[in-house]
């Protein structure tokens, strides 16, 4: 992709659900059942008795499968009572699944709806989601100075899906003032906290020096902490700018091991690369940099529980 397609769409929020806290990751064991399965019926009985905080982490826990079999319509069911009990994690929830269609029919007016009380208590997902989906057009007429609004309000909360997002509304111009400063400095909000699509952009400013002076170094730094994350865009960028010596110094074998993880990872311009690039390197370079990539440990990629979460970044062979 150009740079200049680098801002096409926004990111929606990941469901995570972690700030309650309380029942911790399920921890099978050959002996007896996960801890959470075993925390699963006084947590039951709980939002029974009507505790909202109850009712949303059974809801949470039937939206995952964490200690008991994942059962969308149940998720939407212990959401929907947590929701009206005006909690804003039982309304988020019930949102997502809405604006998801899973356990409920598809409904992007009711979507909108829950995200927006959500919200307004100051749920920060919410928030983000509200924006995205205002952005997009979903549910309500299209309108991107709302959206920025709502991404603000979550950036501010330190969202870094939402800062990511803000950040690409300055980039575009839409909703707020064209203003590439603004955007590297949210991108660098969400970066330096290990954002990945977000290293990634902001790697993609300081190539071009947008909004930052024009760093090579800086924008290997950068990439190289997106691509150590298994984000394939970047280890496309540093396969590059390992070829090219930009940043880095020019090694092939490097490029050739970015390139091919980056392939390995879906991204089909790097097969192009990796036939351009052998040959000009040996066969015993060209084993070298593949053993090398089988060797690098990188994470597996988080899943999404969203359809619409584009990753987006620039290729830097782009923009040569």
């Amino acid at each position: 992709m150009t740079f200049d397609r680098l801002l096409s769409s926004t990111f929606l929020a990941l469901v995570l659900f972690f700030h309650f806290g309380g029942l911790g990751e399920s921890q099978q064991t050959s002996s007896g059942p996960s801890l959470d399965a075993v925390a699963i019926s006084p947590l039951e009985h709980e939002a029974e008795t009507g505790n909202s905080e109850a009712a949303y982490q059974l809801g949470w826990h039937y939206l995952t499968g964490r200690g008991i079999s994942q059962d969308y319509t149940q998720a939407a069911k212990w959401f929907k009572i947590a929701a009206q009990a005006s909690s804003a994690d039982g309304e988020f929830g019930l949102g997502f699944l809405y604006e998801q269609g899973k356990g409920v029919a598809r409904d992007y007016r009711q979507a909108l709806d829950f995200y927006a009380a959500a919200a307004k208590q100051g749920n920060s997902i919410a928030q983000n989601n509200l924006g995205s989906m205002y952005e997009r057009g979903e549910g309500v007429e299209r309108d991107a100075a709302v959206a920025a609004r709502w991404n603000r309000a979550a950036a501010e909360h330190g969202n870094v899906t939402a800062q990511s997002n803000l950040a690409s509304l300055y980039l575009k111009g839409e909703g707020v003032r064209l203003d590439y400063s603004q955007a590297a400095s949210w991108f660098r909000a969400a970066a330096e906290r290990g954002f990945a699509p977000a290293e990634e952009n902001l790697a993609s400013l300081y190539y071009r020096g947008k909004g930052v002076p024009l760093d090579y170094v800086a924008a290997a730094k950068w990439t190289r902490r997106a691509a150590d994350q298994g984000l394939a865009t970047a280890q496309l960028d540093l396969g590059f700018l390992y070829e090219q010596g930009k940043g880095v110094p020019l090694d092939y074998i490097a490029a050739y091991m970015w390139y091919k993880s980056a392939a390995e990872g879906g991204e089909k311009p790097a097969q192009a690369r990796l036939k351009s690039l052998s040959t000009v390197m040996s066969r015993d370079q060209v084993k070298c940099a593949s053993a090398a990539a089988g060797q690098l440990h990188i994470p597996a990629s988080l899943e999404r529980e969203d359809s619409n979460s584009e990753i987006l970044s620039t290729s830097f062979s782009d923009a040569r």
